[in-house]
């Protein structure tokens, strides 16, 4: 073999090199199954990456909180609904993170409120993320948390979007048996917060598993106490409000638009 031929098979060497150096840099996109452990509990999550994410620029972050039936430990059956079945079917429609807790079995979602916090710490630390971009949604379960974590964090989360859901936990008193309000404060006070953040929520008029009524009584409090609410109820759709609501390209740009004062 000549010099040159060995000249340009060490270039070609070192080009491939770089690139591959680029690409191991790059980070890791599309539902990534991660973890955090609090109080010597592991929390299995998933969060969402674009393909398009560039650490260079802050990116909205989306909280999604799931409904009833994807509760577990595996950290992933929450992708297979809601937000997740719709940026699978438009992923254009979301240049976000999105983060995705998993309430453990017979839970509801207070009992994760600190494993929530380090994920989202984690998330902010690992990924550009625009503090003033940060919103929460979620279905069903998720509905009732979302109107109940979103009332308590209202200097985090710069709009909400319960799909679903209702303003009183004690409501599923069944589905985790040791629950306490206690914790909740008054019905009052939380639609007081609530109506320092824009809101749309979403409903299916024909629910027979949580009733319409549920949305419309938190839409109206929060109106009472002059906030400023969207409310969207789907004439003949049952409980499954969530694939109208997360398919509604507008309900997303919405969404991703808001931004804390």
């Amino acid at each position: 073999m000549g010099i040159q031929g060995l000249a340009g098979m060490v270039a070609f060497a070192l080009l491939c090199g770089a690139a591959g150096a680029q690409d191991a840099a790059a980070p890791a996109t599309g539902f990534l199954n991660q973890s955090v452990t609090v109080d010597g509990h592991e929390h299995r999550y998933a969060l969402y990456v674009p393909r398009e994410y560039d650490a260079a620029k802050a990116w909205p972050l989306v909280v999604f909180l799931h409904g009833a039936g994807e509760r577990g430990a595996d950290g992933l059956k929450q992708t297979e609904v809601g937000i997740g079945r719709a940026i699978r079917l438009n992923p254009e429609r979301f240049p976000c993170l999105v983060l995705m807790p998993q309430c453990p079995d017979n839970k509801f979602w207070d009992a994760m409120f600190p494993a929530m916090e380090a994920m989202m710490a984690r998330t902010k630390a690992g990924y550009t993320v625009d503090e003033k971009r940060v919103t929460l949604t979620g279905l069903s379960l998720g509905g009732y948390g979302t109107w109940l974590w979103g009332s308590m964090k209202t200097d985090t989360f710069a709009a909400l979007m319960p799909v679903c859901g209702g303003g009183n936990p004690m409501d599923l008193k069944r589905l985790s048996p040791d629950m306490t309000p206690d914790s909740f404060g008054t019905m009052e006070e939380r639609v007081a917060r609530l109506a320092t953040r824009p809101v749309w929520a979403f409903h299916g008029k024909a629910d027979d598993v949580v009733p319409a009524l549920r949305t419309r009584q938190m839409v109206r409090n929060v109106e009472k106490a002059g906030g400023e609410v969207k409310y969207t109820e789907y004439p003949g759709v049952g409980h499954n409000s969530w694939d109208n609501a997360y398919g509604d390209a507008e309900a997303a740009a919405w969404l991703l638009e808001q931004r804390l004062p």
